[in-house]
């Protein structure tokens, strides 16, 4: 092949190059890892602090563990995390958030956090320190509840 066929073919391939780096740009996947996580903190711009990070749908029913598991919630964590695990602006995450799907963090994630304590990882509210009263029943059912309100909205 002569010189200027290996310049169009280079050519072509550099600008098939960029066009797929813009189209993955613009379509967000260039803000995402393999597994479809955001690789940035998201912006909560807008939201006061104290409010609501978001907008929970709740289920008409819950399991008799995820029953449990509310109740248990309501009582330690929700000061935090808020009511319906929405997250409190400049207090703790939405638990019912696509970081915390089953995936991502599994089950185990959660009897980790509420009895070790969790380094901030996704978020700038800072550490979690340990949940001291909590047996492991209590976390099983907390962790039934959150899973519940995360399939409601469409986290699996």
């Amino acid at each position: 092949m002569e010189k200027r066929h290996y310049l169009a073919i280079g050519g072509i391939a550099i600008a098939a190059v960029a066009a797929l780096i813009a189209w993955s740009m613009s379509s967000g996947m260039a803000a995402r890892q393999a597994s479809g996580h955001a690789m940035f903190t998201p912006d909560l711009t807008g939201i006061a602090d104290g409010a609501p990070i978001a907008e929970v749908l709740v289920p008409a029913a819950f399991s008799s563990e995820a029953q449990m598991g509310e109740r248990a919630f309501n009582a330690v964590c929700a000061v935090c995390h808020g009511a319906n695990a929405a997250g409190i602006n400049g207090t703790a995450p939405p638990l019912v958030h696509i970081f915390y799907e089953s995936t991502h963090h599994g089950d185990a994630a959660f009897y980790s956090a509420a009895q070790n304590g969790v380094q901030a990882h996704h978020w700038k509210f800072g550490d979690m320190a340990p949940v001291t009263g909590l047996t492991k029943a209590d976390i099983g059912n907390i962790v039934a509840y959150v899973r519940a309100l995360q399939r409601e909205n469409g986290i699996n």
